[in-house]
């Protein structure tokens, strides 16, 4: 007797395998290579400020640049990994990375940048961002 397999045209067994095919060495080669990771940000708006919390775990107080130019915030930060390695020692495997990270976005209203203050504590960036009094518009009169 022959053993025959039947084929199933609408299985999508072959092109999940050959998605996770496809897909497995991309992730593998990000992790290798140290690449940074994304800075996590939570937002928050109270009627007078924005509370901005940036995760930014191993980064040096030194490191961290926050700019505001009207309603846009910019966090950049450097990230350096311990150079130190031991005569005779051989890195197996090295997932601790250095570089710069970086994160800009937009709020609904100008910030009060005078007023703005900013601390960093146990890995977390923590930003109060003052909103600034609502100008009245001003009508332009027609010739």
């Amino acid at each position: 007797m022959s053993n025959v397999t039947r084929y199933d045209p609408l299985s999508m067994e072959p092109i999940s395998e050959l998605f996770q095919g496809l897909f497995r060495p991309l992730r593998g080669l990000a992790a290798s290579e140290g690449t940074l990771a994304e800075m996590k940000i939570d937002v928050a708006e109270s009627d007078t400020s924005y509370t901005v919390k940036a995760e930014l775990p191993g980064v040096d107080k030194k490191d961290i640049d926050v700019k505001i130019d009207g309603n846009v915030v910019s966090i950049n930060a450097k990230v350096e990994r311990s150079k130190e390695q031991k005569e005779g020692e051989r890195v197996i495997r090295r997932e601790r990375y250095s570089g710069a990270i970086s994160r800009s976005f937009s709020l609904g209203s100008e910030i009060n940048e005078t007023t703005a203050t900013a601390q960093y504590q146990d890995g977390v960036l923590s930003l109060t961002l003052p909103k600034k009094a609502a100008s009245e518009q001003k009508r332009l009169q027609i010739d």
